[in-house]
């Protein structure tokens, strides 16, 4: 009886290595790798139409469905979503609009409430990995983005290439391209001054959000955009799949990464590096040496089992250290954030840095998951502080 206890458990150990050791293969490979990164194939918004964003719970031509055209020539499938006020201020007006998708974004009442409206603010929304542009909370989240100023907030959203109904396959340049042409045409179609616009993001997002925001603070002259909100942020890639649980309890890479030699090993295949705690540190180096005003808010929620909430201090080190010449230790940092941390009880704890030029503002939630905190009240407080400072 012990010995077939003993043959069928060996068995099973083999059979869970031998596919532990086939997933590790696959990781290797572009195409298995972009799967597991981006989860784009995982589009949560089966059989339900989403250029009738009616479905998803908003007004009557609310959402005005369309596309815009990457610079890579591809079709980025994007949603403009009018704030509520707003829209009952127009409603009769909107209801007679076409629906569906719009062939033509500028002909639209909507559009030309943005466009032409010289005091419009607009959240441009990079969501994470997986679904589309109506999956989960974010529909939740687009409110909570717009509660601040219901008549005045309009929320931009759209899918990377190979989400949803926007062609291609998504790689860290070619988001990081798309993310780049949807700002481009908020600024050069809407004609919306870098100062009324806000970038958020959430999780995946937050990477690209922190690419966009380098690369125009890098440009001459240089491009600062009014804030920007990380949400579930991630440091980067490789230090993110060394921590990652699948629905938090099964790790991925969790157990290769204790073995250093193995691990660096495979570290070497992983393709798209998604380094945000560089790029954060870029783009306030290069906004303190331009002397340009920012605004950067770092939100995680304790309970988060996708992006473990620890990512965040550590993006917080990088981004004060990169507002000193000499930078700062974690340690010295972690002494310093406990006299000024703002404790708020069950809602969690606040530290905010400020500098001549910047502010930083690292926000950690006791509750709030990995996407349930998007429709969280908090969201709707991090936009209005950065838009009336």
């Amino acid at each position: 009886m012990l010995f077939q206890i003993l043959k069928y458990g060996s068995i099973a150990i083999g059979s869970v290595g031998a596919l532990y050791c086939t997933l590790l293969g696959l990781l290797t490979t572009s195409w298995f790798q972009a799967h597991v990164v981006y989860l784009h194939a995982i589009q949560m918004t089966w059989g339900k139409d989403l250029d009738i964003p009616e479905v998803f719970g908003f007004l009557h031509n609310q959402v005005t469905p369309f596309e815009i055209k990457s610079a890579s020539g591809k079709a980025l499938y994007a949603w403009h979503v009018l704030p509520v006020e707003l829209y009952r201020q127009h409603e009769q007006k909107l209801r007679t609009q076409p629906t569906g998708l719009s062939p033509n974004i500028t002909s639209q009442l909507a559009f030309q409430l943005l466009r032409d409206d010289p005091d419009a603010l607009l959240v441009i929304h990079f969501h994470g990995a997986g679904g589309t542009v109506g999956s989960g909370y974010r529909c939740p989240n687009y409110r909570a983005l717009s509660a601040g100023r219901p008549d005045k907030l309009h929320v931009l959203t759209f899918d990377y290439r190979g989400f949803g109904r926007s062609a291609g396959t998504p790689t860290e340049s070619g988001l990081i391209v798309d993310a780049l042409s949807v700002v481009e045409w908020a600024m050069n179609v809407a004609r919306i001054p870098p100062a009324r616009i806000l970038i958020y993001s959430q999780s995946m997002g937050t990477a690209v959000n922190m690419a966009v925001a380098e690369h125009f603070a890098l440009q001459e002259p240089p491009v600062v955009f009014a804030g920007h909100i990380l949400t579930a942020p991630f440091v980067d890639v490789i230090t993110l799949v060394s921590t990652y649980s699948v629905a938090g309890t099964i790790p991925i890479l969790g157990p290769i990464a204790k073995v250093p030699v193995l691990f660096n090993y495979l570290r070497r295949y992983i393709y798209d590096k998604w380094s945000t705690k560089d790029r954060i540190a870029s783009y306030i180096k290069a906004n303190e040496v331009n002397r340009r005003k920012y605004c950067i808010t770092l939100i995680h929620a304790e309970d988060d089992y996708d992006i473990p909430w620890t990512h965040t201090p550590q993006l917080f080190w990088h981004a004060i250290s990169a507002t000193r010449p000499t930078g700062i230790s974690f340690e010295e940092l972690e002494l310093l954030k406990s006299r000024a941390r703002i404790d708020n009880g069950p809602a969690g704890s606040v530290v905010e840095w400020k500098t001549e030029c910047g502010i930083i503002r690292e926000e950690i939630l006791k509750y709030g998951l990995h996407d349930v905190i998007m429709g969280n009240p908090i969201i709707s407080l991090a936009v209005m502080r950065i838009f009336n400072p």
